[in-house]
């Protein structure tokens, strides 16, 4: 799939480069920014908005990386700048989404447990700074390599050995509490 938009660079047809950028890396960019936020409309607004410089970048692309890695450093700089932003240090949204725990009643005990485990993860996972946070969610979530991790946060390869150590330790002892 990667060929067919890196052969999009060479046409002139940008918007529809963009459908198939947005369609093949949408899903993976908004969950991504929703592990920075912790809240579904902000992550689908940056979503957006990412894709939008994404649009005005795309003469920026050298081919150099891979393009997801590309786009994945948009993101986060994107959730970065936005964690450093007057909005997000002022403004709180009123009635914000309560966490959905599923409307289905699970009949299997062990399925219940496991869901419970499940919530706890989460909830410890998006309780750490941003530096594990992300390094987390790269690694575990999206099975990067630690060397395509390095690349997407403009960091060294043991530095993200180090954070990824040290989110354990965060983790290990948030869930023995």
């Amino acid at each position: 799939m990667e060929e067919l938009i890196i052969d999009g660079f060479l046409s002139e047809d940008k918007e529809l480069l963009m459908y198939e950028i947005m369609n093949q890396y949408g899903q993976e960019i908004l969950q991504l920014t929703y592990s920075y936020v912790n809240n579904r409309t902000i992550a689908e607004d940056l979503t957006q908005d990412i894709f939008v410089k994404c649009y005005k970048s795309l003469h920026t692309y050298s081919g150099k990386s891979k393009l997801r890695t590309w786009l994945w450093r948009i993101a986060i700089n994107h959730c970065k700048d936005f964690h450093r932003s007057w909005y997000n240090r002022n403004v709180r949204i009123a009635g914000e989404e309560l966490p959905n725990n599923g409307t289905k009643r699970e009949l299997v005990e062990q399925a219940v447990i496991q869901k419970e485990d499940d919530n706890e993860l989460i909830t410890a996972i998006m309780t750490l700074p941003i530096k594990y946070r992300e390094v987390i969610y790269l690694f575990y979530y999206e099975e990067l390599p630690l060397k395509e991790i390095a690349l997407v946060i403009d960091a060294g390869v043991n530095t993200v050995k180090t954070r990824l150590r040290r989110a354990k330790e965060l983790l290990k002892e948030e869930l023995e509490e």
